[in-house]
């Protein structure tokens, strides 16, 4: 076939096929095109899931009579005018493309009158091509419907979902907008039934709520801290820009979900995708959730338009950064700030929809203020707990770019996390029983001694004083096949963790120290169990090696349930568990402690 040039109606379906995929596209297009003039009230009406008609209805600025044709050109936009206008972009749209891909693939009418002028312009276009205009009387704003999407192409017709499923893709779409401009009253009709509308208030809570549910929104947790703005929109009132700005809401680790599509981030005030930010705010609640699952998440970032480029994706889904990597580490700093200072303790006997509640002694009022001092906890070790002392780690110890995540990257806490707790006797042999000022509290044993020896090894191993125990003789690991291939791996992680191993032939490995934690082990069961733990790590929240081998030697050290704790044992722990970064979960993410505050008890007995 010759070379030629493609008929323009051709080449204007091709370009609509990047911008228009679906009936959602045709709404988040028209929906930015109202953001960008203005409009403080957009309603969104769907028929059929947008199959057969999208209606858009905004107070903005409206369009001028003299510049009503060039609505339909391909390019044609307001919004820039140079190349170096690519560079710092503050508006959502800035193509010139949506209209003109819209128009080519389906029937629109588009009503709109600029402020100060007596009368509006209507115009009709089909498939690309202008069939009427005339001027008309009409309300302030733009009102674009589009009608019978992709009717001249059956091809892209056939591969649209049920009408249920593009009105779902929809409603997302609406509900993005809503999160992102909470200022803005947002609405949403489906065959004429309205299922969406956002408040205006300005207050991203009010449109958390509407979106997820006030028993849902309960168990969120705001990023903002000292004075920051909690939304988009009370950021720019303030005037702060530092150079990456984090806002918005991340779950309690008790609210959490199968995948990653709870996770939402934007960057000024634009709905993106990025696995690794997305991973950013994963790792964030690192030990804090257990295997395969995600928290919710939304992420505002704000900072210079003129360190991100939007310009690399055809529906702008994607962006790129200038420094990627202060951007991770903003996010991830913010998300497990907040996660580790407000997430609450699980509430015994209720259920998880109502567990937002913090207990009493959890004020930003520090406890100690009003609490006995603890005792001190360098006195000598209770057996049968490893001989190990838990020390906050020091800021001389703390790197600056630590390996792996742990208590070394955790900001120093302004409220304490557990209150002093009087321990009152053993449950079952594996869980402690203990007072708290606001009710009982059950410490689960083997999970809070893990947590206590997870931080006291991140911190020795942060600071180079990784505590071992020479064997009297060398063990030689006969190891499979798989296993072999595993510690050849990790062979120089293993030996910074005080695990002293070298290759002996084959698939054999000589190991000369262990971990001190491990002192009181048999050396190869409990070997042979962390290097299973690795064959079969599926954590991707646990990512980097260290993590893992970390986790699995203090859950082998750890006192296990079922043993017998004496008094003194009991206490000792529990000061030691106070003492934590994170004493809520163990590195798993499974709790360690659940309470039963003296509200519900006095329920349960009828004394209220």
């Amino acid at each position: 076939m010759p070379i030629q040039i493609l008929a323009p109606e051709v080449a204007n379906q091709i370009a609509a096929g990047e911008v228009v995929e679906r009936p959602a596209s045709v709404v988040k297009e028209l929906i930015e095109n109202s953001l960008d003039a203005g409009a403080t009230d957009i309603r969104v009406e769907i028929r059929e899931g947008g199959r057969r008609l999208v209606r858009v209805q905004d107070d903005g600025c409206g369009i001028p009579v003299g510049e009503t044709h060039l609505l339909f050109r391909r390019h044609a936009t307001s919004k820039i005018s140079s190349t170096d206008d690519l560079n710092r972009l503050t508006t959502l749209g800035f193509r010139g493309e949506a209209l003109a891909s819209i128009a080519a693939v389906a029937h629109v009418t588009l009503l709109t009158r600029a402020r100060g002028e007596e009368l509006g312009t209507l115009i009709r276009v089909a498939e690309g091509r202008e069939v009427d205009r005339q001027p008309v009387g009409g309300p302030v704003g733009t009102t674009v419907t589009v009608e019978h999407l992709f009717a001249n192409i059956p091809a892209r017709l056939k591969f649209l979902k049920r009408p249920a499923t593009e009105a779902g893709h929809i409603h997302e779409i609406v509900t993005r907008y809503a999160l992102a401009y909470p200022e803005r009253r947002l609405s949403l009709v489906s065959d004429g039934r309205l299922v969406f509308q956002s408040s205006g208030s300005g207050r991203l809570y009010d449109v958390l709520v509407r979106v997820y549910g006030p028993e849902m929104a309960k168990q969120m947790l705001p990023l903002a801290e000292d004075g920051s703005p909690e939304s988009p929109a009370e950021e720019e009132q303030t005037g702060l820009q530092p150079s990456v700005r984090v806002a918005g809401y991340v779950s309690a680790p008790g609210l959490n979900r199968s995948n990653r599509n709870y996770i939402s981030l934007f960057i000024n005030r634009r709905w993106f995708q990025d696995a690794s930010l997305a991973y950013s705010v994963i790792q964030a609640y690192h030990t804090l959730l257990p295997t395969g699952r995600y928290p919710v998440a939304l992420i505002f970032i704000s900072m210079d338009p003129a360190d991100v480029d939007v310009n690399v994706h055809p529906t702008k889904a994607e962006v790129r950064f200038r420094d990627s990597q202060a951007v991770f580490r903003a996010v991830q700093r913010a998300v497990r700030r907040a996660v580790v200072a407000h997430a609450p303790i699980p509430a015994l006997g209720l259920e998880p929809s109502t567990m937002s509640g913090e207990p009493a002694w959890s004020s930003h009022t520090p406890f100690e203020e009003e609490a006995p001092r603890r005792p001190d906890l360098a006195a000598g070790p209770v057996q049968p707990i490893p001989p190990v002392v838990l020390r906050p780690p020091a800021q001389e110890d703390v790197p600056r770019q630590p390996s792996f995540p742990g208590p070394a990257a955790i900001p120093g806490r302004d409220r304490q996390l557990v209150p002093i707790l009087r321990v009152v006797g053993q449950l079952s042999a594996t869980y402690i029983v203990a007072e708290g000022p606001d009710g009982l509290y059950l410490i689960d044993q083997h999970a809070a001694h893990e947590r206590i020896l997870y931080e006291q090894m991140l911190t020795d191993h942060a600071a180079g004083r990784t505590a071992v125990q020479p064997l009297l003789e060398p063990v030689v690991l006969e190891l499979k096949p798989e296993q072999a291939a595993v510690v050849a791996e990790a062979l120089e992680t293993l030996n910074e963790l005080g695990i002293a191993i070298e290759p002996f032939g084959g698939h054999s490995y000589l190991v000369r120290t262990m971990p001190a934690l491990l002192s009181r082990d048999e050396p190869e069961s409990a070997l042979t169990a962390i290097i299973d733990s690795l064959v079969s790590a599926d954590n991707l929240v646990e990512n980097t090696r260290e993590a893992r081998l970390v986790t699995a030697i203090c859950k082998r050290a750890a006192i296990k349930g079922g043993q017998v704790l004496s008094m003194s044992e009991m206490q000792e722990l529990v000061r030691r568990l106070e003492a934590c970064q994170t004493p809520r979960t163990c590195p798993h993410g499974r709790p360690t402690m659940i309470y039963l505050s003296a509200a519900e008890l006095a329920r349960q007995f009828g004394r209220t």
